[in-house]
């Protein structure tokens, strides 16, 4: 029986499941941010339609990237800081910035924040949570500033000491957090040249991706000398699409002249190929043109999406972890195995069947809600299923790349966008939960067994 955290009234109390609270938490964010972003002195193009500052607030708590105006443009420097904030409470979390400063102001941390802290962290003991999380704060502050100060050496000289500091800032926490915002307006395509800004940004990209808990694992080996079972499979997985992603990109759109021009490198090329097989991992900035992508490329871009980063970090998507489950379960029962077997361990079959129920409920959502979008927005002449699907995919995932659709969204269209970014940063498990009565409903009977055939 999970845990309800409770709120004390002055006639009864209100018992609120965790997952419930969460959602209301990221609900509530949102809503504030909006109201900030909508403010006058946020914006430097006149007023901002309040469904347009809802959806990019949406985006950055979300830390997904699309965006139905351009931040550069769009935004004052204190609505830029108000979106860089956003951002940053998104991809770590809002409980956890809250109990930040409950320790700062010396407050006793209660059992029901330390159980909520656990399933916003996505970690499977209320046991230390509090150092977990303090852990996950410290590192990502070094992260972040090890990137902000190397990538200042670019921005710094282009565009003043304060400008350029801001930017690096900016851009370092974006990629962190896998949140794709920038404020050139053409993300990185005027870098596809410079190869410290695309390396620190893959790098940082890559980080925020891992997952805290594959981090405190790698930290904490030289004491243990021990790495579980989740970070092997996280970096297995991970490692294997990182490299399938750059050779198959490669093979689809190398000879591509649409997409770079010959005229470039073959160093500085290779390494916006890489590029491009790391930013489909939730991050969102682009280093090209998807319009001008062949269709094998587009495919292998959306599978990336799709799958996404590791549990218990910045990203979104199916997770890596998810996704290797499902392969060993596969590979098991081709081999004429019942159970999934990686490194001489058994995983659950709990954990097999709630990976399943996970990808059918996300291919589900990106079917329903690409069906949707056909009846309410406009596809272009030259585009197909794709323009939509590739919208879809980038905001479930949390990922940020568009193929041109999200500025041109119809009111609806926002809404349901929206929908999908919330629900893929706050998990399609927790949003479910979050809107039915019991998080557990089980009961003590047992239906007889039936046959059904299958395949």
């Amino acid at each position: 029986m999970r845990k309800k955290h409770l709120f004390q009234t002055k006639h009864q109390t209100i018992k609120i499941p965790p997952g419930k609270l969460i959602t209301l938490g990221f609900l509530a964010l949102i809503l504030v941010g909006a109201l900030f972003l909508w403010l006058p002195i946020s914006n430097q193009q006149g007023n901002l339609p309040f469904i347009d500052a809802l959806f990019v607030a949406t985006s950055a708590v979300c830390v997904t990237g699309l965006s139905t105006v351009t931040v550069s443009e769009q935004f004052t420097s204190f609505g830029q800081c108000i979106l860089l904030l956003l951002i940053e409470i998104g991809g770590l979390g809002f409980m956890s910035v809250g109990i930040l400063f409950l320790i700062m102001l010396r407050k006793k941390i209660s059992f029901s924040s330390r159980l909520l802290l656990k399933d916003t962290l996505n970690i499977d003991t209320y046991a230390g949570v509090v150092k977990v999380m303090m852990f996950v704060l410290k590192i990502s502050f070094i992260i972040q500033s090890i990137g902000a100060l190397l990538l200042s050496f670019v921005f710094i000289p282009k565009l003043g000491l304060t400008k350029g500091l801001f930017f690096s800032i900016f851009h370092a926490v974006s990629a962190f957090c896998n949140a794709g915002f920038d404020l050139f307006g053409d993300s990185l395509v005027s870098f596809t040249s410079n190869p410290l800004v695309l390396l620190v940004i893959s790098a940082l990209i890559i980080a925020g991706g891992l997952g805290f808990l594959v981090w405190l694992d790698l930290i904490e080996y030289r004491h243990t000398k021990k790495i579980t079972l989740h970070t092997k499979l996280a970096l297995t997985v991970t490692l294997s699409l990182l490299l399938g992603g750059f050779i198959g990109l490669i093979l689809s759109d190398w000879q591509n002249p649409n997409f770079y021009q010959e005229t470039v490198k073959t160093g500085d090329k290779l390494l916006n190929f890489l590029f491009l097989a790391v930013t489909p991992r939730t991050a969102g900035f682009f280093n090209g043109d998807y319009l001008k992508m062949s269709y094998a490329g587009l495919m292998i871009t959306m599978l990336l999406m799709f799958i996404g980063g590791t549990s218990g970090s910045t990203a979104g998507g199916l997770k890596t972890t998810t996704f290797g489950v499902l392969l060993l379960q596969v590979k098991s029962v081709l081999k004429g195995r019942k159970e999934a077997e990686f490194r001489q361990r058994t995983i659950p079959i709990d954990t097999v069947m709630k990976a399943f129920v996970m990808l059918f409920l996300y291919v589900t959502l990106v079917i329903g809600a690409t069906l949707i979008l056909f009846m309410t927005e406009t596809v272009p002449e030259k585009a197909g299923i794709e323009y939509i699907l590739f919208e879809v995919i980038s905001a479930v995932a949390t990922v940020g790349l568009s193929m041109g659709l999200t500025p041109e969204l119809t009111v609806a269209g926002k809404i349901i966008v929206m929908c999908l970014m919330f629900i893929g940063r706050v998990g399609i498990f927790t949003v479910l939960l979050s809107l039915t009565s019991k998080e557990n409903d089980q009961g003590n009977y047992r239906y007889p067994k039936g046959k059904v055939i299958i395949g």
